[in-house]
C-alpha cells in the first residue's frame, strides 16, 4: 500500500503551530511556581511573552491572584486581561518611553523587599529592550540610537545585550540586586542560542560575567560610533555590572520553562506522526540569514539528490537567530523573510522543496507578520508578477515579494518566544498532493 501524498504547505503550517504550542507559558509555567512566601509576592516582568506568563501565574497561585501585586511590560499588541498582575505595553525592539516609565515603576515596587517577601520574576525574549530604564547620564534618545545602530549593523543578540546591560539600571543582574533581600525566583522562556540566563532579556535578574570593556569592543567590531554620552558612561567604572559572587545572588534561583529545543522536538514527534524523517540541525543557528540559507539549501539539494543527511520525506528543522545587515534603507522584511527568499533563490525552482521560516513570537523582525513559506513555483509565480525576487533580496524587500504571492504567513502575536522556526520538508515529487 502506498503512503498518501504530502500536502507541504498544510504540513508546514502544522509544524510551525505545534512548536509554539510546545512553548506556550499556560501549559509550560506552572509546574516550576515557587511555594508562597511568608510575606509578600510580588511578580515583575518583561517579554513578549510576560502577560501571557502573568496570566498562568494569576491562574495556579495558591491563594488565587488576590494574594499577588505586580507589573509586568511587554509588547504593543501582546497584552492579555489580568486581574492583579498589571500589564504594560512598550516598543521593542527599540525601547520608548512607555518601556522606561514601567521600568522605573518595576524598581519601585522591588526597592524595601525584606526577606520574608517574593520576588516572582518573567522573563521571555524581547525583555531587554522593553525593560529600558538607563541611567541618569544616558539620555533615552541615545539609548535608542545605539540599539538602531546595532540591530543596523547585523550584531548578534549577545553583543546586542552586552551593550544594553551596562546602559542599564535594572539588567545584568541589578534587578535581583535592587531587590535583595528578598528572595528572588526567575521563571523565564529562552529565546537566545544556548539558553544562555545571562543573555535572555539581558539577564536582569542574574549575575553579568561581561563587562563595559565588552560593550565597547561590540561598539568597536561593528565600526559605531556611539553618542558622546554613552561612551562616557561605558568610560566610567561605576556602570560595571554586579558580578558572579555578589552576595545578592545567594537568594535567586532561576528556572527555565520553555526553550527552542523543546520547541523543535515537539515539530519532529508532529513531523515522524506524519511519516516524515526529521532532522534537527541545531536550535542555535546563527549569522547572516541569506548565508544561513544557502547553506541550508545545499543541505536540502543533498537530501534530494543523494538522500543524505537524510532521506526524503525529511523535513530539516533548526532554531535560533538569525540576521540582517542592512546595506540599503526603506526596505521591509524581518530576517525569516529574508531567509526565506534567499532559499528560494539558491534552490532555483528545485522540484519537492518546500520551506517555512517564522519566528515563534508571531512578528518577524518589525513587521506585521510572522515569517513566509516557500515551494518549488516561488520564483516562477513572482516571474509572472514581474517581481525580480534577487533585486528585492538586496534591498531587503523580501515582505513585498511574499506580500505579493501571498505567502506572507500571518499568525498575530503568540505570546511566547523561543525565537525562529525554520522547516526545510524535502519529498519526491510524485508524493506531492
Amino acid at each position: 500500500m502506498s503512503a498518501p501524498p504530502i500536502d507541504p504547505r498544510p504540513l508546514l503550517h502544522a509544524l510551525f503551530d505545534v512548536a509554539v504550542a510546545a512553548a506556550n507559558p499556560a501549559h509550560e509555567l506552572p509546574p516550576h511556581l515557587p511555594p508562597p512566601p511568608r510575606g509578600r509576592a510580588v511578580v515583575v516582568g518583561a517579554g513578549k511573552g510576560a502577560a501571557a506568563m502573568a496570566r498562568a501565574v494569576e491562574d495556579h497561585w495558591p491563594g488565587g491572584p488576590g494574594a499577588l501585586s505586580g507589573l509586568v511590560i511587554t509588547r504593543h499588541g501582546h497584552g492579555l486581561p489580568t486581574r492583579a498582575i498589571r500589564v504594560v505595553e512598550a516598543s521593542h525592539p527599540v525601547p520608548d518611553a512607555q518601556g522606561r516609565a514601567a521600568a522605573a515603576e518595576i524598581l519601585r515596587l522591588v526597592r524595601g523587599l525584606t526577606a520574608d517577601d517574593l520576588l516572582l520574576c518573567l522573563i521571555s525574549g524581547g525583555g531587554s529592550s522593553l525593560l529600558a530604564l538607563p541611567p541618569e547620564a544616558v539620555p533615552l534618545a541615545d539609548k535608542q540610537a545605539i540599539t538602531r545602530a546595532l540591530l543596523g549593523a547585523g550584531a548578534a543578540i549577545d553583543e546586542i545585550n552586552t551593550v544594553r546591560k551596562h546602559l542599564s539600571v535594572l539588567k545584568g543582574g541589578r534587578l535581583t540586586v535592587a531587590a535583595a533581600p528578598a528572595r528572588v525566583v526567575t521563571l523565564a522562556i529562552s529565546d537566545v542560542p544556548g539558553d544562555d540566563p545571562a543573555v535572555i532579556a539581558s539577564g536582569p535578574t542574574v549575575a553579568d560575567p561581561s563587562t563595559r570593556h565588552d560593550a565597547l569592543a561590540v561598539l568597536a567590531r561593528h565600526g559605531l560610533d556611539a553618542p558622546a554620552l554613552v561612551r562616557r558612561h561605558l568610560a566610567d567604572p561605576a556602570c560595571e555590572t554586579p558580578k558572579p559572587g555578589h552576595p545578592a545572588f545567594t537568594r535567586a534561583d532561576y528556572r527555565l520553562v520553555a526553550r527552542p529545543w523543546q520547541a523543535l522536538a515537539a515539530a519532529a514527534e508532529a513531523a515522524r506522526a506524519a511519516g516524515i524523517t526529521p532532522l534537527i540541525l541545531g536550535d542555535a543557528l546563527e549569522g547572516e540569514a541569506r548565508e544561513v540559507a544557502r547553506a541550508m539549501a545545499g543541505m536540502a539539494l543533498s537530501c534530494a539528490a543523494h538522500g543524505q543527511p537524510a532521506s526524503p520525506p525529511c523535513v530539516l528543522l533548526s532554531g535560533g537567530e538569525l540576521t540582517v545587515t542592512l546595506r540599503t534603507t526603506g526596505g521591509r522584511g524581518g530576517p525569516n523573510a529574508e531567509f526565506a527568499l534567499a532559499l528560494a533563490i539558491a534552490l532555483n525552482g528545485a522540484p519537492g522543496i518546500h520551506a517555512l521560516a517564522c519566528d515563534s513570537d508571531g512578528i518577524d523582525g518589525t513587521e506585521d507578520n510572522a515569517g513566509a513559506i516557500i515551494g518549488p513555483d516561488t520564483l516562477s509565480r513572482a516571474a509572472a508578477l514581474g517581481l525580480d525576487p534577487a533585486a528585492l533580496l538586496a534591498t531587503h524587500r523580501s515582505y513585498d515579494l511574499f506580500q505579493a504571492l501571498g505567502d506572507v504567513v500571518v499568525t498575530g502575536p503568540t505570546r511566547t518566544n523561543v525565537n525562529d522556526i525554520r522547516a526545510v520538508l524535502v519529498i519526491p515529487p510524485k508524493a506531492s498532493a
